[in-house]
């Protein structure tokens, strides 16, 4: 089972409202630096962005089933997660979750959303929204602050429990797509532990 991950807010629109416009740009490719609490623990990642595609960069290897993995690609158009494992040459294969990334600003079970004011945040005019949300019967409230300019959602805290992420630094570049293809030579292998990752 997989003992640490980040979940980040990832690629959406600008909002100029309580709602997502119905003009979609295209979805914004960027790098940054990534911070991560949970209960206390503290996570760090250099992530690559490719619209939904996700590629993380931890500074310290997280633990998996089959043994450290530094790197951890997100792919939702084929529904897994895939961490890296050299040493092996494998690719441990996981299902992808929406409680793992959020791939828009509405979050899953999103029940309600009030605009909160202009903010900004790492250098980047952002907008501040209150969101409640109701998963499974639990009711829980976030802050979720949106870049202004590229609908990133460049940070995200828990008003009810010990969980946040945000970007330290964000840099609007093209990313190269290898970054997120499967490494040559290396082959894949499925989680065969509970498929709900921790956290």
């Amino acid at each position: 089972m997989v003992c640490a991950s980040v979940c980040v807010g990832a690629l959406c629109v600008p909002l100029s409202s309580s709602k997502a416009s119905d003009r979609l740009p295209a979805e914004p490719e960027f790098s940054g630096t990534l911070t991560k609490r949970v209960n206390g623990k503290h996570y760090r990642a250099q992530v690559f962005a490719k619209g939904a595609w996700l590629r993380l960069e931890y500074t310290y290897a997280i633990r998996t089933e089959r043994g450290f993995a530094a790197i951890e690609i997100i792919r939702p158009d084929v529904a897994e997660i895939w961490y890296v494992l050299p040493q092996r040459k494998e690719l441990l294969v996981t299902p992808f979750t929406e409680d793992i990334l959020p791939t828009r600003p509405e979050l899953v079970g999103e029940t309600e959303r009030t605009v909160v004011g202009d903010d900004e945040i790492v250098g980047r005019a952002a907008r501040l929204f209150d969101v409640r949300t109701e998963r499974h019967g639990r009711l829980e409230r976030f802050y979720e602050w949106v870049d202004a300019e590229t609908g990133i959602v460049l940070k995200l805290v828990s008003q009810d429990r010990d969980w946040s992420f945000e970007y330290e630094r964000v840099r609007m570049s093209p990313q190269p797509s290898m970054y997120f293809e499967e490494p040559p030579g290396y082959r894949k292998r499925l989680s065969t532990a509970n498929q709900r990752r921790a956290e």
